[in-house]
C-alpha cells in the first residue's frame, strides 16, 4: 500500500502543479517533448467518451479487488506491481470524482506531451509501468 499511497501522492502534486504551471501554455522539455496541460474527458487513450461513467465504476472495482488480493503479500515485485497499478487508478479516479461536473464525470489533468502518442500523466505511467511489471514476473514465474 505505500507504494500505492507515494504514486497517488506524486501524480496529484503533480497535476497541482501542472494545472499552475501551465496554464500560460506548453513548457518545451527535450526535443519535441513537452508539458502541455490538458484535459481527458473521455476513457484511455481519449477513447470511450459515452462509457467513462461504467469505465470509472469498472476502475473502483478492480481497485478493491487488487487491494484485496494475496498477491500484496506474496512477493515483493508482485507487491510493487499492484501498487503501482493501484496508485495509478486511485490517482485518475480521484481526477474523475473531484475535477467534474458530477460525479465519475470529472477530467483527467494530463501533461506530459511526446506529440507522438496520447498526452499523460503520472498516473498513467504508473498503471503501465505496474502492468508491464505484473507481465515480466507472470513470465518469470513461468519459466
Amino acid at each position: 500500500m505505500t507504494v500505492a499511497a507515494v504514486v497517488i501522492a506524486l501524480d496529484q502534486l503533480t497535476k497541482v502543479w501542472a494545472l499552475a504551471a501551465l496554464d500560460d501554455g506548453p513548457i518545451g522539455i527535450v526535443g519535441g517533448v513537452r508539458f502541455h496541460l490538458t484535459y481527458n474527458t473521455a476513457g484511455a487513450f481519449g477513447l470511450g467518451g459515452a462509457a467513462v461513467p461504467f469505465l470509472a465504476l469498472a476502475a473502483l472495482v478492480l481497485v478493491v479487488v487488487m487491494a484485496s488480493s494475496e498477491a500484496m503479500t506474496r512477493s515483493p515485485v508482485l507487491a510493487i506491481a499492484v501498487g503501482l497499478v493501484l496508485g495509478g487508478a486511485l490517482g485518475n479516479l480521484a481526477d474523475r470524482m473531484f475535477r467534474g461536473r458530477g460525479w465519475l464525470r470529472g477530467a483527467v489533468v494530463d501533461f506530459i506531451d511526446f506529440r507522438v502518442w496520447p498526452v499523460f500523466n503520472l498516473a498513467d505511467s504508473a498503471i503501465t509501468c505496474g502492468c508491464l511489471l505484473l507481465l515480466w514476473a507472470a513470465w518469470r514465474t513461468n519459466e
